[in-house]
């Protein structure tokens, strides 16, 4: 039987205490070779509730605070077709919280639609502000009418959000120890909100595989998310472990040129398909992956074509699959 106690705590149990963890998946997510040089870890099969993704991850640990604090609420933020604004409102009721999604307007299509559809058929609260300016003038009344909420942002990509994927690569690292795959050269993965990829390079370099790059790629114009800023939400996040009881090592807090970030692949802007991005949706089933056009398509079309030049050298490259519906 697996042991569901969290890595995070396994390593430093005083965090038990002071970082609590709300359990949602089952782990390890699988990982397998696609074709010769390259591997999933499957993301998408991690949540055991309405959801799966990363955003469980991020979730298991956003919740929980959510708890100690004694709020009522979850507020976020999103575009319509918001995964992480979904994922919360279908596990906050798991943690006996309710949940409130303000979204904004982005380009619609199937995978928009039937997730929207579904976020206001999941008992959450929606608001349409439709742009990123109303929204922000309506926070005020936001935070009257929910009552204190607890305050997450877009992609759930706060330091605590961070710590499903700092979770998720000290998980990988053990599969890598037990040989379950071979040591990576790259770790790749779709950047929304930063939070994956700060998660996982602070992750894998206090796992001591800092001679894993991660490479993100991005595909969200709509927010500044560039390296230094992700550095620092990584360095929060170390901030926010050593604050709560973790032996933090200097050397392993991420820096702006630890951060990797490849703007090759956006195409139009946010929720704006490619035609490499629907490649990779098109292969998606034959490989056995939930891809979709707004994140996993795009990050997976661009590995396949980097892959196939030669850019990643001669150790394997691990995709970080992270899009996870259910029916």
């Amino acid at each position: 039987m697996t042991d569901p106690t969290p890595f995070l705590h396994r390593r430093w149990p005083a965090l038990a205490d002071t970082l609590p963890h709300e359990r949602l998946g089952t782990g390890p997510t699988p990982v397998r070779e696609l074709q010769p040089g390259i591997w999933v870890k499957d993301e998408g099969a991690y949540g055991d509730g309405g959801w799966g993704g990363n955003k469980v991850r991020k979730l298991e640990w956003i919740l929980a605070d959510a708890r100690r604090q004694g709020r009522g609420t979850v507020l976020t933020f999103g575009a319509v077709g918001t995964n992480h604004g979904l994922a919360t409102a279908l596990y906050a009721p798991q943690a006996g919280l309710k949940a409130a999604v303000a979204v904004v307007d982005q380009p619609l299509d199937d995978h928009v639609r039937a997730n929207f559809a579904r976020l206001k058929a999941s008992g959450a609260t929606v608001h349409e502000t439709h742009t990123a300016w109303r929204t922000t003038l309506l926070v005020p009344y936001l935070l009257l009418r929910h009552r204190r909420p607890y305050v997450l942002p877009a992609g759930g990509s706060s330091p605590v959000g961070v710590l499903g994927y700092v979770e998720a690569a000290l998980e990988l690292a053990a599969q890598i120890d037990t040989g379950v795959l071979p040591r990576p050269g790259t770790v790749v993965c779709a950047i929304g909100t930063g939070g994956t990829l700060a998660g996982t390079t602070l992750g894998l370099r206090l796992a001591g595989l800092g001679d894993v790059r991660v490479e993100g790629v991005l595909v969200n114009d709509q927010l500044p998310l560039d390296a230094g800023r992700i550095a620092r939400l990584a360095q929060k996040t170390a901030a926010l472990l050593a604050r709560r009881g973790a032996d933090v090592p200097p050397e392993t807090i991420p820096q702006a040129a630890d951060i990797v970030i490849a703007t090759d692949a956006l195409g139009a802007g946010y929720g704006h398909a490619t035609e490499e991005g629907l490649a990779a949706v098109a292969l998606g089933p034959g490989l056995g992956l939930p891809i979709e056009p707004v994140y996993t398509g795009k990050a997976l079309g661009r590995l396949l074509r980097v892959h196939a030049a030669g850019g990643y050298g001669e150790r394997p490259v691990l995709f970080l699959q992270t899009n996870g519906p259910r029916s």
